[in-house]
């Protein structure tokens, strides 16, 4: 029958060449990353805003919200007689520029 196989018998075994200690090569060291600063406009300032709008799309009695912006969806439930907060739509005329705030929780995400 033979010696029983293991996992790590399916993978070529790779040697790593050794490093001079004196000139620290191969080291991982991290890298100085510049931090840009924030905007006054940056989302962050807004976390009470933001909230509101997550509740407006958690909400489906405004009806769905994928595939549209927030004012979209604001405009669809007002038409339709659903009665959507005003405060919502000053919101995002208010920041019509930002996208954190004019797409709904679900837009990096593919339908």
């Amino acid at each position: 029958m033979g010696r029983k196989r293991l996992i790590t018998d399916s993978f070529q075994v790779v040697k790593r060449q050794r490093q001079d200690p004196d000139t620290k090569e191969g080291s991982l060291q991290p890298e100085a990353v510049p931090v840009p600063a924030e905007s006054p406009t940056d989302s962050a300032l807004h976390p009470a805003q933001l909230e509101m709008l997550k509740q407006f799309d958690l909400s489906w009695e405004y009806g769905p919200c994928t595939g549209i912006t927030r004012l979209q969806r604001w405009e669809r439930a007002e038409f339709l007689g659903l009665s959507p907060p005003l405060v919502v739509r000053e919101t995002l005329l208010k920041h019509e520029r930002d996208p954190s705030f004019m797409h709904c929780l679900w837009h990096d995400y593919p339908l």
